[in-house]
């Protein structure tokens, strides 16, 4: 968006931090500062959201300009001065919005292709990858090199820079999941393929509930995901383990932005959302009780 016409703006982003800080506990709430640098003004505001804002990360939307073109992460002229000043700050993690084309006229920009070569000139920089390439209403199959677009044009590009596993690229899911869950074949192939070529600790839990309401759903179902055995033997897949979960969940958010696992989980332990979650525990409301038959048997019962 323009400065002037921000759906979120910076100071609504830090009162709802505010809000999570007056729970009396550890800070919990991290925030990012969008930059367009093909924006005139916005990178040279990104000194105040780091020193003013104590931004953690910055996000930008490459398909996205003030006169309708996008840039790539790699120009010249803009992706690369962007990733510099980044630098210069010390908020060395870029959130980009890859996947989810806007329309035609910068579809271009919303490809991967430039993930990899910045990942490569700038090792010491953690970009997340919002939505990891995806396109709606395509179809995930097994990865193809030469297919350039959805989560296969995220792992080429990386590949092709020669970063592997544990690399500075990580794979983000909001939108994404919701998406593939609703297609057992694309769920498999999306997921298995991402955790095969990024690596396991590589893949970004993501919800993008803001404008799907409660992520409940989308949680359900990856707490429950599995690909099929045949089908990790034929493409090379790895088993959905607790473990693998765990990960994806929110394990691996923490190394991207310096979060130490072992201090998250002590200051976590006994703060007021702590205690408010165990209060809730104790008499949920709402419930989430399912009535009715739960087998067949029941069900044969209960018609009777």
């Amino acid at each position: 968006s323009r400065a002037d016409s921000e759906p979120l703006t910076i100071e609504e982003a830090d009162a709802t931090r505010q809000i999570i800080d007056q729970m009396e506990g550890s800070h919990r709430l991290l925030l990012h500062g969008r930059v367009n640098p093909n924006q005139p003004g916005d990178i040279e505001r990104m000194d105040e959201l780091a020193e003013r804002w104590k931004v953690s990360a910055w996000k930008t939307y490459t398909q996205w300009g003030p006169d309708g073109t996008g840039f790539y992460l790699s120009d010249e002229d803009t992706g690369l001065p962007f990733i510099e000043k980044a630098r210069s700050t010390g908020v060395k993690v870029i959130c980009v919005h890859k996947g989810i084309p806007f329309g035609q006229q910068s579809y271009e920009h919303s490809l991967c292709t430039d993930i990899g070569p910045a990942a490569k000139q700038f090792p010491d920089v953690n970009f997340l990858i919002y939505h990891s390439g995806w396109i709606p209403g395509q179809a995930e199959g097994p990865y193809d090199p030469d297919r350039g677009e959805g989560l296969d044009g995220l792992i080429r590009s990386v590949e092709d820079a020669g970063l592997g596993h544990g690399s500075n690229v990580y794979a983000e899911l909001g939108s994404t999941w919701r998406g593939l869950m609703r297609d057992v074949d694309s769920a498999a192939h999306g997921i298995g393929k991402l955790v095969k070529h990024l690596g396991e600790d590589n893949v970004l839990w993501g919800t993008d509930s803001i404008w799907y309401g409660s992520p409940q759903d989308q949680i359900q179902a990856f707490r429950t995901f599995q690909i099929a055995a045949d089908t990790r033997d034929r493409y090379g897949y790895a088993e959905i383990t607790q473990e693998l979960r765990a990960k994806i969940f929110g394990l691996n958010a923490l190394k991207p932005y310096g979060i130490a696992a072992d201090e998250a989980r002590m200051r976590a332990a006994g703060d007021k959302v702590s205690e408010q979650r165990e209060a809730y525990a104790e008499r949920r409301d709402p419930h989430h009780l399912t009535f009715g038959p739960k087998t067949r048997r029941e069900f044969i019962l209960f018609q009777g």
